[in-house]
């Protein structure tokens, strides 16, 4: 005899499913007290640009809005400048998802230098690839800064710039 699963039966496979795998998620990145050197800032510089960008690539909305402050500042040299969590991850949803629009850190470009008091300032070098329209991936820089505050990494201010197309063999 098939006994349905209830939403209370549903609710805890699913958190015993997926607490683990988070938890594992939060624990890749380490706390801010935690980084006691230029390897360990660089490592969660990377991270978070990774996290970051999967969220991104994938149109994760609510992943990518937790990486945000409620008080973004997101200035684009091309779309001008995006205030708070809400707007940018609305303009995401606008112009970003269902475009087919896949983000990539050009490696060997990513740069980290800590702040001290406050988190990290992340500098490199995204190129974003457009499959569907047959167009040249265009390129351009990025600064994002990071805050550790109340356990959680938020990206509070980020500049992306100089965006031109590019060659790629």
């Amino acid at each position: 005899m098939k006994i349905p699963m209830t939403l209370s039966r549903i609710a805890l496979f699913l958190s015993l499913v997926l607490l683990p795998v988070l938890r594992l998620h939060a624990q890749s990145i380490p706390a801010f007290n935690d980084i006691k050197s230029q390897a360990d800032l660089d490592q969660a510089g990377a991270a978070l640009d990774t996290a970051l960008f999967d969220a991104y690539n994938r149109c994760d909305l609510q992943k990518l809005s937790s990486f945000f402050a409620a008080d973004l500042e997101f200035y684009h040299d091309r779309g001008g400048v995006t205030l708070g969590k809400e707007k940018l991850t609305e303009s995401v949803k606008n112009n970003i998802c269902g475009g087919d629009v896949r983000r990539e850190l050009v490696p060997g470009t990513l740069r980290v230098y800590q702040m001290d008091g406050y988190g990290m300032l992340e500098i490199g070098v995204h190129r974003f690839y457009h499959p569907k329209s047959n167009t040249p991936p265009g390129e351009g820089q990025f600064i994002t800064l990071w805050k550790y505050e109340d356990g959680a990494w938020k990206a509070t201010r980020a500049i992306s710039f100089d965006h031109h197309l590019v060659a790629v063999k």
